[in-house]
């Protein structure tokens, strides 16, 4: 069951999500070892594989460095549901093969540790805590494509 981790904020930036001291790797599981660290030092131990964060808006704002995918994929966040991205953190998303959903107002439709079901083709979130759905709009074929294939170096050595 993938649960929700809410975190009623805007503007978490990619410091937060994997603080600069530990760029010295591109190891995910390293990396994942401290995903988000600076904003909830317990995240790591309470988030299961398949769990998502949710967040107000622009999140993924400050350096543009993949490093702060690969932590979130290294810590085997299923995806990250905020009401905007920062531009460069969410093609870096796509660009590493993990899905960003952006759904406004998500902090105010999801609550921490509700249990969600996302069909990212259809764009719906079961909300099975609260018994509703939520849409989103899905990512467009080429983007799901890149995911799919494991992001875009996978994804151009493919075809």
């Amino acid at each position: 069951m993938t649960k929700a981790h809410v975190y009623k904020r805007d503007h978490v930036n990619t410091d937060e999500i994997i603080p600069a001291r530990y760029l010295n790797t591109d190891d995910a599981a390293e990396l994942a070892r401290h995903c988000m660290e600076d904003l909830d030092a317990e995240f790591v131990k309470k988030c299961k594989p398949g769990d998502v964060i949710v967040c107000g808006d622009d999140f993924g704002c400050g350096s543009s460095r993949e490093h702060a995918v690969w932590a979130i994929q290294g810590a085997q966040v299923g995806a990250v549901i905020a009401h905007s991205f920062a531009r460069i953190f969410y093609r870096n998303c796509i660009n590493c093969g993990f899905y960003p959903i952006e759904l406004p107002g998500a902090v105010d439709q999801i609550r921490d540790g509700d249990e969600l079901e996302i069909d990212y083709k259809a764009g719906t979130i079961l909300n099975k805590t609260q018994n509703k759905t939520i849409r989103f709009t899905p990512l467009p074929d080429f983007a799901l494509d890149i995911i799919r294939d494991g992001g875009l170096l996978k994804h151009i050595k493919k075809k």
